[in-house]
Formats: structure tokens, C-alpha cells, sequence
């Protein structure tokens, strides 16, 4: 059987790196469920950017703050969610103020928009809703009332599922990048005995992200194995290797999930 022809290194660009900052107690104390980071985690891969770190913080200034210098450090985009409102505990543009060392100031742009949505008003609470870290933009986009805030690469999102949602949809083409090449092999045998192979796989191709994932509830296969790169060469030589080392009735399928 003759040996695959094997790239030694994948010669795509780097792959932009993302941080998702949860911010709420409510998400800590279980009272409510995150819905965030599983969408944000997909959608980010499917526009070809990895996310390499999720983090859930409770409403305090200083924990935002030295999660945002961290994330600030490593990853070339961040998103948070949550904490915008008019409410003592929305301190999540305070916190990145203060963990990017810049102070608050009023936007006047989003001051006037304030006061369009919640009409002119002296309280202090609503109008602090226009403060932003200095030197932060707003995105606009058709359908949002209200922009999105950036402060360079980080980006400030409301925790409510649904206006949260709409905001990220608005904007997501600005993150696209070249995109994820797949490849899913279904099997019929337990990962035990692929063990061996996944991990010359893994010498082999140290650029692939690849993937074991057992099912105990899926009739049709046992085990799920996923290839990825955005190097299309690199992964099809990846998915011959693999595939030239597997028994031929130990796969079910390739690429498509198969029928329960």
C-alpha cells in the first residue's frame, strides 16, 4: 500500500483568534442559562476565525478588567456580552475601560441616541448609557437601532439572547476570513481503536485540528471522527492518510451524518 503524499506544515495564514468574555451573575448563579458562547463558537467557525478561550465573569469592575488585559494579550478579537444597561450591576464597559487603562467619556453620537429611545431626561442612571471606553466606535448596520460598540478589536454586545442575536448578525461579515475545510468520517467501532492512528495522525499533520467525539446514542455509528484546515491540500492529504489505515467495514460514512 503506498503512503499518502504527506505536507510536512500547512501553508495557510494564521488563523485569527478570538476570546468571548460571559459576563453576568445571573449566568454564574445558574439562574439563567447562557445561550452565547455554543452560538458564538459556531458562528465564529463557520466564518473561519478560531475560538481559543470562553470565559464567564460576574458584574465586577475589576474581574472585566483583568479579563479583558488577558484576553487583550493573545487574541487578535474579543467579544463580550452582557452588563450594557441602565442597572448597578451593568459595569461591563467600566470594567473595559479600566482593564485597557482609558478612561469613560460621553459619546455624542450615542448620547443622542439615548435620549432619542428613552426621551430627554436628567437621570443620571439612563444617561451613563452613553458612556464608552475613550476612543470606541459605533457600528452601524440596517435594522439596528442602537450600534454596536468597538473598542478596537473588542466588541460589546447586550446579553439579552434575542437583541444580542440581531446586533452579531448585523455586523459578522466584518469578522469573515478564509474559511474551514472539513472532513467527517463515521465509524462503526469505539475510539479505542483508533486511538493509535488519531495519534499518528496528530504527529503527522500537526496543523490539523482534529477530532474524536464517541456516541452512546447514535445506532447508525459509535464514533465520529472530524478533520479540519484551511489549507484544503494539507486536509485532503490528511483524510487519505486516515482513510488508508482505517478498515473499509469500519466506516460507515464520510462527510454526511448519517439517518438514525
Amino acid at each position: 500500500m503506498s503512503k499518502p503524499s504527506v505536507p510536512n506544515r500547512s501553508a495557510t495564514p494564521a488563523t485569527p483568534r478570538a476570546e468571548i468574555l460571559i459576563i453576568g451573575n445571573e449566568i454564574l448563579s445558574g439562574k439563567v442559562a447562557d445561550e452565547h458562547a455554543a452560538f458564538l463558537c459556531r458562528e465564529f467557525r463557520s466564518l473561519g476565525v478560531d475560538v481559543r478561550h470562553v470565559a464567564v465573569l460576574p458584574d465586577d469592575v475589576d474581574a472585566i478588567a483583568e479579563a479583558v488585559r488577558i484576553a487583550w494579550d493573545r487574541a487578535d478579537l474579543i467579544v463580550t456580552t452582557g452588563g450594557v444597561g441602565p442597572t448597578h450591576d451593568d459595569v461591563t464597559l467600566a470594567g473595559i475601560a479600566k482593564g485597557l487603562r482609558r478612561p469613560l467619556v460621553r459619546h455624542p453620537t450615542l448620547e443622542g441616541l439615548v435620549r432619542d429611545v428613552y426621551g430627554v431626561s436628567g437621570n443620571p442612571h439612563v444617561n451613563r448609557l452613553a458612556d464608552v471606553p475613550e476612543g470606541a466606535e459605533l457600528l452601524v448596520a440596517e435594522g439596528m437601532r442602537v450600534p454596536v460598540i468597538a473598542v478596537d478589536k473588542l466588541y460589546v454586545f447586550p446579553g439579552v439572547p434575542e437583541v444580542f442575536r440581531r446586533k452579531f448578525h448585523a455586523i459578522k461579515m466584518r469578522f469573515r476570513t478564509e474559511p474551514f475545510h472539513v472532513k467527517v468520517i463515521y465509524l462503526r467501532v469505539g475510539e479505542e481503536l483508533v486511538a493509535g492512528l488519531l495519534f499518528d495522525v496528530a504527529r503527522e499533520f500537526p496543523d490539523l485540528a482534529l477530532g474524536s467525539y464517541p456516541a452512546v446514542d447514535r445506532p447508525a455509528y459509535r464514533t465520529k471522527i472530524t478533520l479540519e484546515s484551511k489549507d484544503a491540500a494539507y486536509l485532503h492529504s490528511a483524510f487519505a492518510y486516515v482513510m488508508a489505515r482505517l478498515p473499509a467495514e469500519a466506516v460507515v460514512e464520510v462527510d454526511r451524518e448519517p439517518t438514525r
